[in-house]
């Protein structure tokens, strides 16, 4: 299972670090610490995600969320596995991308739950890779 700091997190969410702080004291995700690293689940992270793009929460420094050259960087929220294929739904700041791809690739990128992610856009087809 991957984790993650409070910076990564708020990277993922789309925040500044000091919001992901707030939001971690006020218990909106929980937290452990990892010597002076507070450090969130990749799991409860995706869980968190999920809930606030469904809030419409936004960070206090509120700047559009873009993308470079059309990449979505995020946190897989969902993998459906069949016998070939997969879905995997990522949560990209604001943006929820949901890519349909082999079971192979799934495995062998090892997406799960929790995960970083990155989506790439070109035309109707996304490309997931992993940092």
């Amino acid at each position: 299972m991957e984790s993650y700091t409070i910076g990564q997190a708020a990277r993922l969410l789309g925040v500044s670090v000091d919001t992901a702080r707030r939001w971690a004291d006020s218990e909106r995700f929980p937290t452990r610490r990892e010597g002076t690293r507070r450090m969130v689940d990749g799991p409860d992270l995706a869980a968190f995600c999920v809930q606030a793009a469904q809030e419409g929460a936004e960070g206090e420094d509120e700047a559009p969320y873009t993308s470079a050259r059309n990449a979505f960087p995020g946190i897989v929220t969902a993998v459906k596995l069949g016998t070939v294929d997969a879905q995997v739904e990522i949560q990209a700041g604001p943006h929820r991308i949901v890519s349909l791809l082999t079971r192979e690739a799934v495995e062998e990128l090892g997406l799960a739950v929790g995960a970083r992610a990155t989506a790439r856009v070109k035309s109707t087809s996304v490309f997931v890779d992993r940092p």
